[in-house]
């Protein structure tokens, strides 16, 4: 681990809230921040994770940015209410440039890419705030990145091409031969 300015033990407070709609992922995650010394809390929705951040006013936070009744800033909003030196990290499988800036002006500290592992985690989380991180080891290659956005944006056009297509600029038949094809590394 690399850049990492204090270990869990350090910390005074050791809780944790993790807030994502995705079960197998948040348990997961969950045990391995367990092994590695964090006391978790966890909710699956924009209104668990309020109440939860109200009951723990955790010291860490990971909290997925889309969940299915909300917008996970709603949750990093609260949590910065009742707890303004909280390190907290958004995670979401949709990168992009306005909801890192927006994740960052409501509190975050940190902006990770789904899929990220809990080393991944424990350094965004444990790392000084006000250092650059490190560029990542593996990052997706930017056919990847564009063919992850055309199929998100497919997802939110509820799987609808002449929509989809409107909506990149696109002629629709090759967004067509796009998502018939497989994913890029």
């Amino acid at each position: 681990m690399t850049d990492i300015v204090k270990k869990i033990e350090d910390f005074q407070d050791k809780s944790l809230l993790i807030v994502d709609d995705d079960a197998p992922f948040r348990t997961r995650l969950s045990r391995s921040m367990i092994k590695k010394g964090f006391e978790v809390t966890e909710a699956e929705s924009v209104k668990s994770g309020i109440i939860k951040a109200k009951e723990v006013k955790p010291a860490f936070a990971v909290i997925d940015l889309r969940l299915e009744d909300g917008n996970g800033l709603k949750v990093v909003k609260e949590i910065q209410e009742s707890k303004k030196e909280s390190r907290i990290i958004v995670l979401t499988g949709y990168g992009n440039i306005p909801t890192a800036v927006a994740a960052v002006k409501a509190g975050a500290i940190d902006y990770l890419a789904k899929p990220a592992d809990a080393s991944d985690i424990e350094v965004a989380l444990l790392s000084d705030p006000s250092k650059k991180a490190d560029p990542p080891e593996d990052p997706m290659s930017a056919n990847r990145v564009k063919w992850e956005h055309i199929h998100r944006v497919f997802e939110l056009c509820n799987r609808n091409v002449s929509e989809t297509a409107r909506r990149l600029k696109m002629h629709r038949r090759t967004l067509q031969r796009i998502l018939s094809k497989k994913s890029p590394k």
